[in-house]
């Protein structure tokens, strides 16, 4: 694939004001888009496109939302606006209601001051990288509009929340409810704000909802599955039986038990694992290259296929696709389920940890009680520019020491970063002083020069 001037690997993203996260850029992606998409519908021959617009409550995505708008009219393509809702939402709603596209203006996790545009085909996954890059393409040419009679169309979706709520209960066992269990649910001010305490609610729970205030600038600041430990202190205050952190966008998922234990998104995909395997055989298993290496291991143990994906949920999907697997996800909490859904949900992932222990009858401590976690040490490292670290001595020599004394016994990442200039280093290891001593030798090695 050519290298992409705007697309990264989820989409366009980057402060709100920048170079692309601004109105005129919107309005131009948009009016690519349309052209893109539109022209790619004359040639099935079935008429005029349509797309839906989903956000999350950042300020920012009323200016982005109106510019997309604009240009997708201006292109001959009719738009239907969800408003506020979860990026799997806008998945969802795509396939649902036959559209060519859905559009989500979300930049997950991060903060107010930066915002996001990603896109999902009409079966409710990412676009394929020919249509971006048509996209990519069409982005940089004047910029036109169709005759008046031929304009887009645009309408809100009035009922978009209600109908996603639905869609979650649907992944939870008709058979099964939630009386008796006391959550607190914590939906970071964002994207699932109004959404996700109902869905539990009318499962049966009792519902305690925090993070669910938004103000425009408050997304994920200091709660949500970016901070889970506030939602361990509240679960603890309240004496509830189990806390649910989400994103900004609600496509990632942290947990936390009664004691105030938190379960990352390794533990509750192999929650979720466990209790498939009792319902069907599970040929295998998605994680990222920062996957616990004790998750790898206890995937051998069950007789169950495990590959890692470069980090991102769209890694994950395309590996999970290329073997025809169900089940994949990532540390952070992006959790696929392909036969519930085609992209990561948190809600829908938090009903399947909640099915595993509804089912078993046990606790989700006890679910997750034979994944030994290996402990990690984490790094980050200044990275010279230029510098060739994947062939650079010293390092190479440090890394093959390690692992030579490491063994079967853990293992070593080291990988540059895709926002900074800076080499992340890490090493797991059964015990923690192993894992102390392969980051500290090589953190001694020298990277400023070869």
């Amino acid at each position: 694939m050519t290298e992409r001037k705007y697309f990264g690997t989820d989409g366009v993203r980057g402060e709100v004001g920048g170079t692309t996260i601004n109105a005129e850029f919107a309005l131009r992606l948009g009016y690519a888009a349309g052209r893109v998409l539109a022209r790619k519908r004359r040639q099935d021959g079935r008429g005029r496109p349509a797309l839906i617009i989903g956000k999350d409550t950042r300020i920012s995505g009323y200016m982005l939302e109106s510019s997309l708008e604009a240009g997708l009219s201006a292109a001959g393509v009719d738009v239907l606006l969800a408003g506020v809702v979860p990026t799997p939402a806008v998945a969802y709603l795509t396939r649902a209601l036959r559209l060519e596209a859905g559009i989500v203006i979300s930049a997950s996790h991060n903060p107010f001051q930066d915002n996001g545009i990603k896109f999902f085909s009409g079966q409710g996954m990412k676009l394929p990288d020919e249509i971006e890059s048509e996209i990519e393409a069409a982005i940089d040419e004047p910029l036109d509009c169709v005759g008046s009679a031929d304009l887009g169309r645009a309408r809100r979706l009035e009922d978009s929340a209600g109908r996603y709520i639905e869609f979650c209960k649907s992944t939870f066992p008709n058979e099964l409810d939630l009386s008796g269990l006391s959550i607190v649910v914590d939906a970071a001010n964002g994207a699932a704000y109004h959404i996700a305490q109902h869905v539990f609610r009318e499962l049966g729970a009792e519902v305690h909802a925090i993070g669910c205030t938004p103000d425009g600038f408050n997304i994920n600041d200091g709660v949500g599955a970016m901070f889970p430990q506030h939602l361990a202190e509240v679960v603890r205050e309240r004496g509830a039986h189990l806390g649910i952190a989400l994103d900004g966008d609600a496509d990632r998922l942290q947990m936390v038990d009664s004691t105030g234990r938190i379960y990352n998104g390794d533990e509750l995909l192999y929650a979720i694992v466990c209790d498939r395997m009792t319902q069907h055989p599970v040929d295998g298993v998605v994680g990222t290259l920062m996957t616990n290496f004790g998750f790898e291991k206890q995937m051998q143990a069950l007789g169950i296929g495990f590959e890692r994906a470069k980090v991102g949920d769209r890694y994950v999907l395309e590996n999970m696709q290329k073997h025809g697997w169900l089940y994949g996800g990532e540390s952070s909490g992006h959790l696929l389920c392909l036969d519930l859904h085609t992209t990561g949900d948190g809600i829908i992932a938090a009903l399947q940890v909640l099915t595993a222990m509804r089912r078993s009858g046990l606790q989700l401590a006890d679910l997750v009680k034979s994944l030994k976690m290996y402990p990690q040490k984490m790094v980050n490292v200044p990275l010279t520019p230029g510098l060739d670290w994947q062939h650079h001595d010293g390092l190479s020599r440090a890394r093959s020491e390690v692992e030579a004394a490491l063994g079967e016994r853990g293992r070593v990442l080291i990988r540059a970063s895709g926002t900074e200039p800076k080499l992340r280093l890490m090493v797991e290891a059964e015990d923690e002083d192993l894992a102390e001593q392969g980051i500290q030798k090589l953190l001694a090695v020298n990277l400023t020069n070869a």
